[in-house]
């Protein structure tokens, strides 16, 4: 019988951006209506969709060996699992995302402290109430099934702690941030004891390898170009490769080809400059992995 790893994919918000990252990372996951555990092209790997809330009990249990989840689920469960890597990656930007403590934009509560004897909505319960008790505030913490930031404007709470990207949400409602708690990014993360056992732990690196090389490829773009060897050290003088260009003669000719690596925020003002120092015939191309 072929030796498995059960890999937790996470439901919810993040679950087809994980599914389009294993895609580009050579994992098809095929989600089937109501069923749980989707189809996958390695048959290594078992799948099972769960919520990332809950990601981390199961993979600490031993009913995963492996999964896709948030460092703030890790912490809010207070989980005994093994971090393997972190995949920043998510539906909206590929910044880290942000547990605020937010209050509405008329309120007078300005610090921590001002907070003492007051109510908190928020679906990360159990890390809201350590983080007030370790600063000796005393509040009252209740669990927020959803529009968290409505429980302020209708009056229902005096501050929410909620997860942010681009403050987008809170704003539209008028809230005002007092403090950022935390910083969370997608982790794969492993069972202790799947982790030691050497087939699975192969197998969970070649999964962070390959997650990996497949988000630092997003950044990045090959461009192509000829350029004379009279010019090729103009050229190549502005080239903000990864290392050094690659460079080839031209059959029969006294022209080079260049070929780099290079960031894609860098391309829209380094190709005007390549033209003016002489390089032709640039082609500019998408990565898909990238392994250093």
């Amino acid at each position: 019988m072929t030796d498995t790893l059960k890999l937790g994919v996470p439901k919810g918000s993040l679950q087809n951006a994980t599914i389009e990252l294993f895609k580009r990372s050579g994992w098809k996951i095929n989600v089937h209506s109501r069923n749980y555990f989707p189809d996958i092209n390695d048959a290594e790997i078992n799948c099972a969709i769960c919520r990332a809330q809950e990601m981390s009990i199961y993979v600490e249990n031993g009913t995963l060996d492996a999964g896709l989840t948030g460092k703030d689920w890790i912490a809010e469960n207070q989980s005994e699992v093994h971090v393997v890597t972190d995949l920043v990656y998510s539906k909206v930007s590929s910044r880290p995302a942000r547990w605020v403590l937010a209050v509405a934009g008329d309120s007078p509560v300005k610090t921590l402290e001002d907070l003492q004897g007051k109510k908190i909505a928020t679906e990360m319960v159990g890390f809201t109430k350590r983080y007030f008790e370790e600063r000796g505030i005393d509040v009252e913490v209740e669990f927020s099934w959803g529009a968290t930031e409505a429980k302020v404007v209708s009056g229902l709470a005096d501050a929410i702690v909620e997860v942010t990207e681009t403050e987008s949400t809170i704003r539209a409602h008028g809230l005002r941030i007092i403090k950022e708690l935390m910083q969370t990014n997608t982790q794969l993360i492993a069972n202790k004891k799947a982790w030691e056992d050497p087939f699975k732990r192969k197998k969970i690196n070649q999964l962070a390898m390959m997650l990996k090389s497949a988000l630092v490829a997003e950044n990045l773009v090959g461009l192509k170009m000829n350029v004379a060897e009279e010019k090729a050290d103009d050229v190549i003088a502005i080239l903000p490769s990864l290392n050094a260009p690659t460079v080839s003669h031209l059959y029969k000719s006294a022209w080079l080809s260049v070929e780099i690596v290079v960031d894609v925020s860098v391309v829209r003002d380094l190709i005007p400059q390549l033209l003016e120092k002489g390089a032709e015939g640039i082609v500019e191309y998408s990565l898909n992995k990238v392994i250093f």
